[in-house]
């Protein structure tokens, strides 16, 4: 049962709005000035405050400052209740924090939306989605429904892409957000010379193209292709931008779901950086590994090319294939058919790749 806190100094006021969530099966506290509700709140924790904005010994817009700076109670909806319904009232009051606006006298009906509107957008905020298309497509639905738009993407299917297939090109139009499903999928950028200098490997639960669809270019200012036939959801550029800046609640929660951990890739590139082709390449083969595109179990091996693990180390084919040799002779890893990497020994490379 959901609580709600009802602070109000008019008796006849707050137990009657009292009666009607109580019918409305809400757990009901009521508090008569400000002060006892700051009290209260920090006592009961509701799930939503309702609260008067003229009161004694502490204001409505006190109450508010005052719980916003405990961390119990600073992320509870907030709804103020006032006989007042001039502008300037209503702006002070959203501008300090409060999440909605109930002008005396109202209907039941009001009362009860705005509570179940207030409760609903604060199970969105609270909610973790999985990066995956089920997570994805919970919070394309939730984020719809809190933004109050008819549709974001409620419902979409994923498209299917061979190896070797392009999802885009480098120097062409951005327009659409990229959901891996499964598969694997290179990015990279073509060097003066035309070489290959491979910039990333992603699978299942990254996304491609956020950057972007962000910039004043507009354009992918790489290539991206699949490594292993792959599933892919698409996000129109329209739709991304309602999420990223239709509201900064969705915003935060979008920006953490597209991230692909890139304070991991920025830590990864500096180290990169400044280690040798030994170090580099036992890196490497670890870091597929943990993203699930190399394992010790040799069904899940895929075979990667040469030219793509020369690319993300830095160096010459030739030499990541001395270095793979070398690691073979070594017993750190196998080469089995069709090129497929095979990890033997996971704490020797941990071993070598550790640099100061």
């Amino acid at each position: 049962m959901k609580k709600v806190l009802v602070i109000e100094d008019n008796e006849v006021v707050r137990e009657n709005t009292a009666d009607l969530l109580l019918l409305a099966n809400y757990e009901v506290e009521t508090a008569e000035n400000g002060r006892i509700g700051v009290e209260k709140a920090l006592e009961f924790l509701p799930d939503v405050i309702i609260c008067d904005i003229m009161m004694p010994e502490l204001d409505g817009y006190g109450v508010l400052e005052a719980l916003q700076t405990q961390e119990n109670t600073k992320c509870i909806p907030f709804v103020f209740l006032t006989a007042k319904a001039e502008k300037s009232d209503m702006r002070k009051g959203m501008n300090l924090g409060a999440d909605d606006y109930l002008t005396k006298p109202f209907e039941e009906h009001e009362l009860i939306e705005s509570i179940e509107s207030r409760l609903n957008k604060n199970a969105f905020l609270k909610k973790e989605f999985s990066k995956n298309a089920v997570g994805l497509n919970d919070f394309l639905e939730k984020a719809s429904d809190y933004l109050g738009l008819e549709k974001i993407l409620k419902s979409f299917d994923a498209t299917r892409f061979k190896k070797s297939e392009n999802i885009f090109s480098e120097g062409s139009v951005a327009n659409t957000l990229f959901f891996i499903e499964n598969g694997t999928i290179k990015t990279y950028r073509t060097t003066e010379s035309g070489k290959e200098f491979v910039t990333g490997l992603y699978n299942s639960g990254d996304f491609l193209g956020q950057l972007a669809l962000i910039t004043d270019q507009g354009v992918y200012t790489e290539t991206a292709t699949v490594m292993e036939d792959a599933q892919v959801h698409k996000i129109p550029k329209k739709d991304f931008i309602k999420l990223l800046y239709g509201n900064h609640a969705v915003s935060s929660k979008f920006i953490s779901l597209i991230s692909n951990n890139l304070v991991e890739m920025q830590d990864k590139v500096v180290s990169m950086a400044f280690a040798t082709v030994r170090q580099k390449l036992a890196k490497t083969l670890l870091k597929l590994q943990e993203k699930g595109i190399l394992s010790n179990n040799e069904d899940e091996t895929i075979s990667i090319h040469r030219d793509d693990l020369a690319g993300i180390i830095g160096t010459a084919t030739e030499t990541a294939i001395r270095m793979l040799t070398k690691f073979k002779e070594e017993g750190l890893i196998d080469i089995g058919a069709n090129s497929r990497i095979l990890i033997r020994n996971k704490q020797a490379l941990e071993h070598i790749s550790c640099f100061n």
